[in-house]
């Protein structure tokens, strides 16, 4: 792609810079301080977050100011500060089951193990604007908290420490989920595809699909997800669990090479199933694993940072149909949201926003350069738009010579 050098621009540029920090700042009230951000904003900081494929609140928080609330320049900057950072070591795997979960719920079952959990959630509230927000003060949110800490009774709380078995367990020991294809499981033993040290080439294993689905813009995720259950591909999914809570991160120790838990961070894991019938042939390659023919659940999942629910819940239902995709057994196998290349290269909010917006930057060239060719075309047109015409005009004079003529 072309542009061309623009000169003399610079102080414009600076200007632009400058009012954008008027319109930030114009307004009369008091300036907002990166911790309100943190704390009462804590859905924006996860979203940004998990966008920005970086976990620090704080930056996030202060990405956000910067922005204006804007999302999807927030994990820009996010996740062009992860560019400059040295990369001093990486985490070792850690189980979903580990998590001091904060809400656990399952939609396949009413009882599951441990029971579930509504924890802070949404869901069941009126879409009812709170007008009692406009006047809210310090001392209101003192006394609120004041009251609900009251309620809590502390005997009561689990011995556990909130620690729960998976849903996904069960349903495994009872024998109604099937194992994952051979290829996945190959790619599980293998070292993980790290997709900020290399570039996508497709195929991919699942584990580099799942991080460009973990980091991918939300409404992306959900709009594709969606397109599939409305019947753009076959995943009709079902909620098995999601779970919402503080995950513990370790590394190895640097001399004696044991895990050492260096904190802990707030995630959001699902995992979603599907129907799926094999058919007799693929099942007489395994014949240990299910009966041929029988019914069984596929599983699809999702992991992001913070309490990104609906974008969990997405990425689960997207890694299943990309799943069913690759072993070309689903009649929607050709849809968008089953077509890996499509749905990771589209998905990066970052990517999207990044190229959409570079049509705002000089072309001049490129269009100084449509523009001469559409000027060929016309002209080329018009010279045989009057050729035709001349042709035709004189074959209508000698067509009226030889009637004169005949006369």
């Amino acid at each position: 792609m072309s542009y061309v050098a623009v000169k003399g621009g610079t102080e414009a540029v600076l200007n632009a810079e400058k009012l954008v920090e008027y319109f930030r700042c114009r307004g009369e009230s008091e300036p907002i301080t990166t911790q309100q951000i943190q704390d009462q904003l804590r859905m924006a900081v996860d979203r940004a977050m998990g966008e920005g494929a970086i976990y620090a609140p704080e930056l996030a928080a202060l990405a956000l100011k910067q922005s204006e609330g804007d999302s999807l320049e927030a994990s820009f900057l996010l996740r062009a500060f992860c560019s400059t950072v040295p990369r001093i070591d990486y985490s070792l795997p850690v189980e979903g089951v580990r998590m001091r979960v904060i809400r656990r719920v399952s939609a396949s079952f009413k009882d599951i193990p441990g029971g579930q959990i509504l924890g802070p959630t949404r869901d069941y509230n009126l879409r009812l604007l709170n007008t009692l927000l406009r006047t809210e003060t310090r001392e209101s949110i003192r006394h609120l908290l004041e009251e609900i800490e009251a309620e809590i009774n502390e005997d009561e709380l689990p011995e556990n420490e909130g620690i729960f078995p998976r849903v996904i367990d069960d349903m495994r020991a009872r024998g109604i989920l099937a194992e994952p294809p051979q290829a996945e499981l190959d790619e599980a033993t293998a070292e993980p595809y790290d997709i900020t040290r290399k570039s996508l080439i497709f195929p991919i294993p699942r584990s580099a699909r799942l991080q460009g689905l973990a980091r991918s813009d939300m409404g992306s995720l959900l709009t594709l997800a969606y397109s599939s259950v409305r019947g753009y591909g076959d995943i009709h999914p079902v909620l098995g669990e999601l779970r919402s809570g503080y995950l513990p991160v370790e590394v190895a120790h640097p001399l004696t090479g044991e895990p050492v838990e260096i904190g802990e961070i707030l995630a959001t894991e699902c995992e979603m199933v599907s129907y799926v019938l094999e058919s007799e042939d693929e099942n007489e390659q395994q014949p240990d694993v299910i009966e041929a023919g029988k019914p069984h659940f596929g599983l699809g999942y999702g992991f992001v940072f913070g309490q990104c629910e609906v974008k969990a819940m997405s990425m689960a239902m997207l890694d299943r149909a990309i799943t069913v995709g690759k072993e070309q057994k689903a009649q929607g196998q050709l849809a968008p949201a089953a077509n890996e290349e499509f749905v990771l290269l589209h998905s990066d909010g970052i990517e999207a926003s990044g190229f959409t917006a570079h049509f705002k930057l000089p072309h001049y060239v490129t269009f100084q350069s449509d523009l001469k060719v559409l000027e060929r075309a016309q002209d080329f047109q018009a010279a045989k738009y009057a050729e035709t015409q001349a042709q035709r005009t004189q074959a209508t004079e000698t067509l009226r010579a030889q009637n004169e003529s005949q006369a």
